[in-house]
């Protein structure tokens, strides 16, 4: 597991080429990876979290996933500090014999990583700054697993 919590940006392609590098044994890789997008005059995003803790809790996200999926690897980059739209918030790969695998290990963490890893989200627009809080949708997402 590769797991990294950073305020620098990263470039997905070069993140990708680096974890498709290595064991054999692989049939499919999955990636995603998350824009700051412009929801109505987004200006920028703030994203704060508590170093140590965040780390911790994404990792035993991955793991999860690790296990449940057999996966041979499991990349996770999140960024913090100030993002504007256009930015790259974060990436998931995830590496397993089978595509199918891959492919739900990828949206399990995504999920988790929408809801529950500890991250804290404001937007600031036009109107001022908001805190943003876990969706309907993404806490229903969630009892799929």
């Amino acid at each position: 597991m590769d797991i990294r919590v950073q305020s620098d940006p990263f470039q997905p392609g070069e993140a990708l080429d680096t974890f498709c590098d290595g064991p054999t044994d692989v049939g499919a890789v999955v990636s995603f990876t998350g824009i700051v997008r412009d929801t109505g005059g987004l200006t920028r995003m703030e994203i704060e979290h508590y170093p140590g803790m965040t780390e911790r809790a994404i990792s035993e996200i991955a793991r999860r996933a690790t296990e449940r999926w057999a996966l041979s690897r499991c990349l996770v980059i999140h960024r913090y500090g100030s993002l504007v739209p256009g930015d790259r918030i974060m990436m998931v790969a995830t590496a397993s014999r089978h595509r199918a695998a891959a492919f739900e290990a990828a949206q399990y963490l995504m999920d988790y990583l929408k809801s529950r890893a500890p991250f804290w989200k404001k937007e600031f627009g036009p109107d001022g700054a908001e805190w943003v809080a876990a969706t309907d949708e993404d806490e229903d997402a969630l009892n799929r697993w």
